[in-house]
């Protein structure tokens, strides 16, 4: 590899860079190959393979059943649509936790075989040697802070965190220790906005929030939210930019209404066999397809 070859994707560094030069940072989850071009095409920075598929796509009520296994075969699918922007994917519970040569197991995996370029681990604490050395490593990690989901056991609910002086205070340095660790940026979910922007000017690294305020240096939403494809509840922090679910059974209802009255398909919509040796007919209905 020549010293002029650029690395096609967005990294870590860029990610970086973009805070010191004040450019906001656009992130959004995708868990397909097919959102995922489309979001790329839209311009967005880094696209997050959240385990929020687990709410979204699997239909659970949590985040915890996600597995492995199941993350991979979705980051592998939104890294074979895209070639721009960096693939971030998220940890799912029990990957990294339960010892260090574990975790940057899993993160190797998730480079490896989903074809990420980073991977997210929600949390501190006890976790900030196995960041160090998943870094150390070669593997870029983004940390979580605030509402970390997959603690939903342990909180009860999805309520505002560090709401009391002594939490947010905790919750600043939490985020210096991430930094230290050496994240490259910090998700803040649902923290107090005054909050989420005293940590944005107290670290070095970027700040994505969801539900954090326009204080961060970033901002990421799940995909199915923005388009609002996902419209059974709207948490505050969420604004549909489509009415996605609308849009789909509206498409969907015409379409049934189309076959069951026999006018789905036309004529043009249907195929016909070619007469034998019409070669003409052959070439015509390949085109066709």
């Amino acid at each position: 590899m020549s010293k002029s070859t650029v690395f096609p994707r967005v990294t870590a560094p860029q990610i970086v860079a973009c805070k010191a030069e004040g450019r906001k940072i656009v992130g959004l989850t995708a868990y397909d190959a097919v959102f995922a071009a489309l979001e790329e095409e839209a311009g967005v920075d880094f696209l997050l393979v959240g385990d929020s598929a687990g709410n979204v796509v699997a239909g659970h009520a949590t985040t915890i059943p996600m597995t492995m296994d199941a993350m991979i075969f979705l980051t592998r699918c939104v890294s074979r649509g895209t070639s721009r922007v960096m693939v971030v994917a998220d940890m799912p519970f029990g990957s990294f936790q339960i010892s260090t040569e574990e975790a940057l197991r899993n993160a190797v995996r998730f480079l490896k075989e989903g074809g990420a370029q980073a991977v997210k681990v929600e949390g501190a604490g006890f976790l900030l040697p196995t960041i160090h050395r998943m870094v150390e490593s070669g593997i870029p990690v983004m940390g979580h802070l605030g509402l970390t989901p997959q603690m939903i056991n342990v909180f009860g609910s999805y309520g505002l965190q560090a709401t009391t002086a002594q939490e947010g205070e905790e919750l600043i340095q939490q985020a210096r220790d991430l930094e230290a660790a050496g994240c490259f940026a910090i998700v803040l979910e649902k923290i107090p906005a005054s909050l989420a922007a005293r940590v944005s000017e107290i670290v070095q690294i970027p700040t994505i929030g969801i539900g954090s305020g326009a204080g961060c240096d970033g901002q990421i939403l799940v995909n199915y939210d923005l388009l609002g494809i996902f419209d059974k509840f709207k948490p505050r922090f969420v604004r549909h930019y489509m009415k996605g679910a609308e849009l789909v059974r509206e498409a969907v209802a015409t379409w049934v209404h189309d076959v069951r009255e026999g006018t789905f398909p036309a004529e043009s919509e249907s195929y016909e066999a070619a007469p034998a040796g019409d070669k003409k007919s052959v070439k015509r209905g390949r085109k066709a397809q």
